[in-house]
């Protein structure tokens, strides 16, 4: 609260983005969590939230007669503009607002204040919901290719790897210790994802410091052992997600890559994505063109095609088709760019996406992300820009995986069991820090942190409301959600995702999705089959009552041995006999009774008697059937003994 300087301001107008002369005025308050602003309605209460944590910058511009005006961009790609009628007041919201949105230290994190009100056992659960041990033993492993290794355990061996890899079973520690010594940052080649159908294995490390002529026995080594695992090949690929002239500059930095002469039985290829600094680019271009206010279709398309961002899209999702490819064929294969945190991961990660229908599930990806981005040591710190730290360190790495497993939920819509709104929403999170898991750039860090004992995980939580991001097209038996998927990589089959870029812009053009019908429409008919169960449940029901009636008005007839008299109304002359009633009703179905040709009642009792208004409550009005039992020689209206002729004259 130290940082706020002036904590409510009155006749805020909100602006919109695509309509300026239209504005909503109201009171903006600042918390130390949150800007909330508060529209002045006389119908109603409206409030605009923003997550200071998600605020990218806040721009103050020139005064003008209206008033100052104040511009907030998210990370989320929410932008809004502020018009605030004191300029004093727009600089102390001003400069209150880039104190709060760039937090110095990991304990001014949302995630360590945000305190809701759960049970401490059900926190833990939240945290255990995510479980790799049981991903790679669903891989089958390990086994006797494949081993878990605590050479790492202390992360002295790397900082940025996770405490426990799984390496090939031949590969003895102090190969291990070698190879990373011979690896950028100690990364050295960890398996990232294992196919139990035919051994081949998808490995992940950095680039090694190969310089123009520098070798190493022990990486040497590792990389044969990898070989060794799979029986299947005599060869792998080692896959350099780099172009290739950014990989040969690093060799004048000592780093580089592998030299096939000096690496038996391997087939090097570069993959030609971009670095950070290059994608951070792009996305802004791209960005601003999402916010030019009326661009033509030619301009807009022109700006997109300027920014070169679906192209770098393309690239990530070719790398992961090729890698997804040689798996499938039994090819394992080894992945590194400079520091093995980046492109390696978006390539590991599309790859497992396009290999495994499991990861194309809703806890599957959670999984996948926790996995190859977070375990691995992304370092989402430093690429989301949670705390003040190197601007040029920023990038939109995770943005560009979610990105290609939206296009190819595009291109293959029955084969997502999660929606597009679970890719927004684990977007939105990764950059709100109001859960831990995306804390920290790495295991090590996370662990002194103590994001475990001190946040929530956002796995639970997405988890718990899995109802809103299940995918209505989804067919677990599709031929789509089996096996491998082979997408259309062709520059015409990428597309832009507004549902991302610009879902906040009202007015732009119909905000709910394809699949938001859709899921209208399913809840609308689960809700009608549950009333027709209901229905079906009466009408058993109802069956059950008028098949117990015929059967007592059946066991009746055949017990009464006098002459019972069927009637048309006081006319006994157009009676039946006993003969025609067992015949006529008893040998037909209770549920189609054969009708007389006049409507029938029976008529056991005096003539001049008037009928017992009770009597008609007996039969069942919504079936039209009557109720024969209640009007039956045995009724117990009936004081006589029913077997006696007496009974029958006496009647009539």
């Amino acid at each position: 609260m130290e940082h706020i300087r002036l904590p409510k301001v009155e006749n805020v107008r909100l602006l919109d983005r695509l309509s300026p002369r239209r504005s909503r005025v109201g009171t903006l308050y600042l918390t130390a969590t949150h800007s909330i602003f508060v529209e002045s309605e006389a119908g109603g209460r409206s409030e605009t939230w923003v997550l200071h944590s998600l605020v990218c910058s806040v721009d103050k511009q020139a005064a003008g007669a209206s008033g100052c005006p104040l511009l907030i961009r998210c990370k989320n790609f929410q932008i809004l503009h502020f018009s605030i009628p004191r300029e004093q007041d727009c600089q102390d919201v001003h400069l209150s607002l880039q104190r709060l949105s760039q937090p110095e230290r990991y304990e001014e994190l949302y995630c360590f204040s945000y305190k809701p009100n759960i049970h401490e056992e059900e926190r833990r659960r939240e945290w255990a919901f995510v479980d790799l041990k049981a991903d790679y033993r669903r891989m089958g492993l390990p086994n006797s290719l494949w081993k878990l290794s605590l050479v790492n355990q202390h992360y002295k061996v790397s900082d940025t790897y996770p405490a426990e890899l799984f390496v090939p079973e031949s590969a003895a520690p102090p190969v291990l210790v070698g190879s990373s010594k011979f690896r950028s940052r100690g990364r050295f080649p960890a398996l990232s994802y294992y196919s139990k159908e035919n051994h081949a294995a998808i490995c992940r490390s950095s680039q090694p410091l190969s310089g123009f002529s520098a070798r190493c026995l022990e990486d040497e080594q590792m990389l044969e052992a990898i070989l060794r695992s799979n029986p299947r090949s005599d060869f792998m690929y080692v896959v350099d997600t780099r172009p290739k002239l950014n990989a040969i500059a690093n060799r004048a930095a000592g780093k580089g890559y592998e030299n096939e002469d000096n690496y038996s039985n391997i087939k090097f290829q570069f993959m030609g994505i971009e670095n950070i600094h290059v994608m951070r680019n792009s996305q802004q271009k791209m960005l601003e063109v999402c916010e030019l206010r009326s661009p033509s279709m030619s301009d807009f398309l022109e700006g997109l095609e300027s920014s070169g961002w679906l192209k770098h899209i393309k690239a990530v999702l070719d790398t992961g088709v090729f890698i997804s490819k040689a798996v499938a064929e039994g090819v394992s294969v080894l992945v590194h760019c400079s520091d093995g945190w980046d492109r390696t991961a978006q390539v590991c990660s599309v790859a497992c996406v396009l290999l495994d229908p499991y990861y194309r599930t809703l806890k599957g990806l959670m999984v996948l992300i926790e996995k190859d981005w977070i375990s691995f040591g992304h370092k989402f710190t430093q690429r989301c820009n949670h705390l003040v730290r190197d601007p040029k360190e920023v990038s939109p790495i995770i943005d560009q995986f979610l990105e290609c497993v939206w296009q190819l939920m595009e291109q293959f819509p029955c084969a997502f069991e999660y929606n597009e709104r679970f890719l927004i929403t684990v977007h939105n999170h990764i950059y709100s820090c109001q859960f831990g898991n995306f804390i920290g750039n790495n295991q090590r860090e996370r662990g002194e942190l103590r994001v475990h004992e001190k946040t929530r995980s956002l796995w639970g939580y997405l988890w718990m409301n899995r109802a809103e991001f299940i995918n209505p097209l989804y067919r677990q038996n599709h031929s789509q959600s089996q096996g491998l998927l082979r997408p259309s990589t062709a520059p015409y089959c990428f597309k832009f995702w507004r549902g991302l870029y610009n879902r906040f812009d009202q007015g732009m053009h119909p905000r709910q999705s394809v699949e938001d019908y859709l899921r209208v429409i399913q809840e609308e008919t689960h809700q009608l089959e549950e009333q027709l169960d209901s229905h079906k449940q009466k009408i058993a029901q109802l069956e059950q009552d008028q098949e117990q009636v015929w059967n007592d008005a059946c066991t009746a007839a055949a017990f009464d041995k006098s002459p019972t008299v069927w009637a048309l109304g006081k006319d006994l002359a157009l009676a039946n006999t006993p003969q025609d009633y067992t015949g006529g009703f008893i040998a037909s179905s209770p549920r189609t009774p054969k009708a007389p040709d006049s409507p029938l009642i029976l008529a056991p009792q005096d003539s001049n008697q008037k009928a017992d208004p009770n009597l008609s409550n007996g039969s069942d009005q919504e079936s039209g059937i009557a109720d024969l039992s209640c009007r039956s020689p045995l009724s117990e209206d009936s004081t006589r003994d029913p077997d006696s002729d007496e009974a029958a004259y006496s009647a009539a």
